[in-house]
């Protein structure tokens, strides 16, 4: 299976797919990833400590009967598991320290096995959070971005995983951004049970990191309507333990999807109002009340600059034609899973399949949303 199917890449790193074993300490080590996360694009092991007083907090963590790595010699430990995984994903690391200076032997240590730091500032646990480690760190933002830039002067690529709605989720995703991060995973937990997507989707009008979702991803449909709202990878975790074929059974169901349409995570229409920033791709021309308005408006465009910046794209590709569709050009028309009659007639006519229109898609949403006049760069 090759990598461009889905053209997921940081820096010199190709994910096969956006499909990726979650952490969960005490149990996806080496051995685990190596038994059940085979196919997957992403294999995150750990999350391990690093320290005496994270050893010691796993220590008290497994007297009361959770899953917990405890080791003497946990640098070694880590070397050790970078060299085990024997599948062809790319391979992360999630850690948890007190101290700085073993993250940052590990990122080294990462780096050159052409693997992923990820920090955890997830675990809720008290013996963790009262040493600072985990979700107290999000507490404490300073420090995490002063983490994360220490990991990233490695050369590292590092990941931040968290959970969402402890803090403002929106301060929390741009002040990882802003400290260097390369991907933020985000365990998308509500009051209740099943993920918060309408978190996801925030995040990800927020941010432009790449972007894992994590939280009851138990099959298709709802790794579907993760990546809907903006989750470039999902991650699963406790799935896996109650279905081993899990994590097969979604890499098979996403890449026929992207076979079919090109473009697996595309979001839903923003005048739904589910749809995430990178859905004005799929917006007509803003000449009426619509909630195109408002969503160009968060990204600080009027309407003809959107306009402008849509057609600057469409010139000289394809989407350039469509003298017979609503507003004359396929820039303006709408997802393919969207019945269209005059849409689909210009495609067949110009020789465009779906899943090369959605490319193109794809690669207007982010012209609009890198474009100068919205990144201010």
């Amino acid at each position: 299976m090759s990598e461009d199917l889905f053209d997921i890449k940081i820096d010199d790193l190709s994910f096969k797919n956006p499909i990726a074993l979650a952490p969960m300490g005490g149990i996806t080590d080496s051995q685990f990833a190596n038994e059940f996360a085979k196919d997957a694009g992403l294999v995150i092991l750990g999350g391990y400590n690093l320290d005496a007083a994270t050893n010691l907090a796993a220590s008290e963590m497994a007297k009361r009967g959770r899953k917990e790595f405890v080791s003497d010699e946990p640098l070694k430990l880590i070397e050790n598991e970078l060299g085990s995984v024997k599948t062809e994903s790319v391979v992360a690391i999630n850690l948890r320290s007190s101290t700085l200076e073993p993250l940052i032997e590990a990122a080294r240590m990462a780096k050159n096995a052409n693997a992923i730091i990820e920090i955890d500032a997830h675990c809720r646990q008290p013996e963790m959070t009262r040493i600072g480690v985990g979700e107290a760190l999000l507490r404490d933002l300073s420090k995490l971005q002063d983490t994360i830039r220490k990991l990233k002067a490695t050369g590292a690529i590092v990941s931040v995983k968290v959970r969402a709605n402890v803090i403002d989720n929106i301060k929390m995703a741009k002040a990882i951004e802003d400290a260097g991060a390369d991907i933020l995973h985000v365990d998308a937990m509500k009051k209740g049970s099943g993920a918060d997507m309408e978190t996801i989707r925030k995040i990800r009008d927020a941010t432009r990191l790449l972007l894992i979702g994590n939280n009851s991803v138990t099959d298709f449909d709802t790794a579907k309507e993760m990546f809907t709202r903006g989750a470039d990878m999902v991650s699963v975790g406790r799935g896996v333990m109650e279905d081993p074929s899990l994590i097969s059974s979604l890499v098979k169901e996403v890449t026929l999807l992207q076979q079919e349409i090109g473009w697996y995570n595309s979001p839903k229409h923003v005048c739904r109002g589910e749809g995430d920033l990178r859905g004005l791709a799929f917006c007509c021309l803003p000449v009426k009340p619509c909630p195109v308005h408002s969503n160009i408006k968060k990204i600080g465009l009027s309407a003809k600059e959107f306009a402008d910046i849509k057609m600057e794209f469409a010139k000289g590709t394809p989407l350039e034609y469509g003298d017979s569709t609503c507003f004359g050009s396929l820039v303006w028309c709408c997802k393919i899973t969207k019945m269209c009659p005059l849409r689909d007639g210009v495609l067949e006519t110009i020789g465009l399949s779906d899943a090369e229109y959605m490319k193109l898609k794809r690669q207007l949403a982010d012209h609009i949303l890198d474009h100068p006049k919205v990144t201010g760069k």
